[in-house]
């Protein structure tokens, strides 16, 4: 079966599962420009898992035409393509990922993208640590929150490369962008369940300059005098 018969049946069966009230609400949720078909996330995810083997090749065809059809939902589909299949996705499937992630529009999209298809990749192949400089200084804020995000998988697990992303934190921490000050937290936060030591290290210091957003999250799993001495710097600023 070719990818656009893939790409009819795939979006018949969102559309025969979606809601129309939910579709509204996702709509204005997300501030949407995109058709919504109102199908739960559950369902996008069984669809995809449902669509069977597929060749390197195939599966970039695929998430392509996906892609360019008018339906959040199958944007959706092709990203969880893209991340359950992420063992065979490598630094050439870079360039494909980041024209996605350009024009996602929504956090949505881009976060599963980068932290779960990004990650891996980059987790795997040190050397497209090169990209990631080059993501983490552009002037779209959906690609240097990506740059950011692609360390949360790794960290979490007491891996990944905490300086790489320190460097981009600290370079970022003064930004008054809510989604990047959001991943900023996030990373910290999820860092700090296995390393709580080097986040509070990192972050003391840079306290005063971190926003309110950004310290909610990055505290949450620091020990009570950690938190409380992190917090106490936020405050004096």
């Amino acid at each position: 079966m070719g990818p656009l018969a893939s790409v009819a049946e795939i979006e018949a069966a969102l559309a025969a599962v979606g809601d129309p009230v939910r579709a509204d609400h996702e709509r204005r949720y997300l501030k949407s420009t995109r058709k919504h078909y109102g199908t739960g996330m559950p369902a996008v995810h069984r669809i995809a898992k449902g669509v069977g083997r597929l060749d390197h090749a195939t599966l970039v065809d695929l998430v392509e035409a996906l892609w360019q059809r008018p339906a959040f939902e199958c944007c959706a589909v092709a990203v969880d393509l893209l991340v359950h299949r992420v063992k065979t996705l490598g630094p050439a499937d870079l360039p494909l990922i980041e024209r996605l992630i350009r024009t996602s529009g929504t956090w949505a999209l881009v976060d599963n993208l980068a932290g779960n298809a990004v990650g891996p990749i980059a987790d795997a192949h040190p050397e497209t640590g090169v990209v990631l400089d080059r993501w983490a200084g552009d002037e779209d804020f959906w690609v240097r929150r990506s740059a950011l995000l692609a360390h949360l998988v790794p960290l979490r697990r007491g891996g990944g490369d905490f300086a790489r992303f320190a460097r981009y934190a600290d370079a970022m921490l003064d930004e008054r962008e809510f989604f990047i000050r959001k991943a900023i937290g996030w990373v910290l936060r999820d860092a700090a369940r296995t390393r709580p030591e080097l986040v509070f290290d990192w972050l003391l210091p840079r306290a005063a300059r971190a926003s309110g957003v950004t310290m909610r999250e990055a505290v949450k799993y620091l020990t009570e005098d950690q938190r409380a001495a992190v917090l106490a710097a936020h405050r004096g600023s």
